[in-house]
C-alpha cells in the first residue's frame, strides 16, 4: 500500500470521528481515465484534504507555501502526500512546469485554488495556463462546511459538490480577455455549485472578521 493510500484511510477515519459524515455530490463528473485540475474557492486550510477524499482513488499533487518545507520531517510528510513548494514572493517557472509535466506524463492530478489565497476571491491566470499547457480539463468544485477549527466538531455539516469539466482551447493567443472569459466560467460554476448545495450559505473569511 502506498503512503498516500495509507494516509487516506487514516485521515478519513479522523474526519469521521471529528466532523462526522461528509456528503459528496456529483462525483460522476470527475474524469475517469485522465488527469485533470480540480479547482475550488479556497475557504479553509483543510479543504484540499476534503477535495482529495472526494476524488479518491485518484492521487493528487498540490501547491504549498515554501515555509512548510523548512523542517525536514514536515517536508518529508507533505512531499509524500503530493505537496510541492511555492514561494509566493518569488514565483518561478517551476510553479507551472512541474504540475504540467506531472499532468501530462504522470499518474497524479492537481488540486489548485485559482485565487491563490484563502483571503482573496479574485481568480488569477495560473490555472488557465496550466490547463492549456497540459491539455487537461479544469474540474470546478466547492466546499461548504466549517471554516473555523472549533466548528469541525459540530459534525455532519460538510458537503463537497463537483462541477462539469471545463476544457481550455489550446489555439490562439492566451490574452487577458481569454483568461478573464475562462475565469468567469469557473466562478459561475462555483456559484452554481454553491446554490445547488445551499442557496443560503455564505462564506465568511475568519481573518477578515477579526479586523
Amino acid at each position: 500500500m502506498k503512503f498516500y493510500d495509507f494516509m487516506k484511510i487514516v485521515i478519513t477515519s479522523l474526519v469521521w470521528l471529528v466532523n462526522g459524515q461528509v456528503r459528496y455530490m456529483n462525483r460522476d463528473r470527475l474524469p475517469k481515465n485522465d488527469n485533470y485540475i480540480l479547482v475550488g474557492p479556497h475557504r479553509t486550510w483543510w479543504d484540499p484534504v476534503w477535495y482529495a477524499m472526494a476524488a479518491y482513488p485518484k492521487h493528487f499533487i498540490f501547491m504549498a507555501k515554501v515555509e512548510i518545507f523548512k523542517h525536514a520531517p514536515v517536508r518529508w510528510f507533505v512531499s509524500k502526500l503530493g505537496a510541492f513548494p511555492v514561494d509566493r514572493k518569488k514565483v518561478g517557472p517551476n510553479v507551472i512546469k512541474y504540475p504540467v509535466k506531472e499532468l501530462r506524463k504522470g499518474d497524479r492530478s492537481l488540486i489548485m485554488f485559482p485565487s491563490g489565497s484563502r483571503h482573496s476571491a479574485k481568480l488569477k491566470s495560473g490555472t488557465i495556463l496550466i490547463a492549456r499547457m497540459s491539455g487537461k480539463a479544469i474540474v470546478p468544485a466547492v466546499y461548504q462546511g466549517p471554516v473555523k477549527f472549533s466548528h469541525l466538531f459540530k459534525r455532519n455539516n460538510t458537503t463537497i459538490n463537483i462541477g462539469t469539466p471545463i476544457t481550455v482551447d489550446n489555439k490562439g493567443k492566451l490574452s487577458e480577455e481569454v483568461i478573464a472569459k475562462y475565469n468567469d466560467q469557473i466562478q459561475a460554476s462555483f456559484d452554481e455549485l454553491d446554490l445547488e448545495i445551499n442557496p443560503n450559505w455564505v462564506y465568511h473569511d475568519p481573518k477578515a472578521q477579526k479586523k
